[in-house]
């Protein structure tokens, strides 16, 4: 690693604390394959991000984020699933991107209330079958379920950002897990279908 990166690498590290996030968006690689993200957490310096395929330390990658828009930068560490980006930007930019974090702090917290409103359930029956965007069909175990999202038991791990149908509920994998990955599903559940799932 060249001196410089490695500063570079310090400097972000002692910078602002990064906000936890989930927002999805697209990654643009040096060699020009863009392949789907999800952003876990974001500062006006640093950005971690989940995807499918990494990058290489010092590599200059541009993503483009759901309400946040593109972002520059170079990677400066990376891990199972995913890489930290060191964000490259001018006072300015990191001025509107302070703002918008603090719009996504406020919105995550408010989520956060209402996600505390539905508790994760357990359902009746956790067998169940995901269908993904290809047709193809996977047995899977749900492991808990909320009105929002679910965590499945499987070894498949699909990218970040692909779509997929659960017992006719479509939505998208936003993390993955040591024995699975979670959903987001595009539309609520119902609370009477909630109800039905409980012991």
């Amino acid at each position: 690693m060249n001196p410089e990166l490695a500063e570079n690498i310090e400097i972000e590290r002692r910078t602002q604390q990064r906000v936890p996030v989930a927002i999805f968006g697209r990654c643009l690689l040096a060699n020009q394959l863009e392949v789907p993200c999800q952003a876990m957490d974001i500062s006006q310096d640093g950005l971690g991000v989940a995807a499918g395929h990494s990058p290489i330390i010092g590599e200059s990658v541009i993503i483009y984020l759901d309400h946040v828009g593109r972002i520059e930068g170079t990677v400066i560490r990376v891990f199972d699933n995913g890489f930290a980006l060191m964000i490259h930007a001018s006072p300015r930019k990191r001025q509107k991107l302070a703002a918008q974090i603090d719009t996504l702090k406020s919105d995550m917290e408010n989520a956060n209330t209402v996600e505390r409103r539905h508790e994760r359930v357990q359902p009746k029956d956790t067998n169940s079958t995901i269908r993904l965007a290809d047709g193809s069909v996977h047995s899977i175990q749900i492991v808990d379920i909320s009105v929002s999202g679910a965590a499945l038991k499987i070894e498949l791990k699909p990218a970040i950002g692909s779509q997929l149908t659960l017992a006719g509920m479509q939505g998208q994998v936003v993390r993955h897990l040591d024995w699975g990955f979670a959903i987001e599903f595009t539309t609520s559940i119902s609370d009477q279908a909630m109800s039905e799932q409980r012991h």
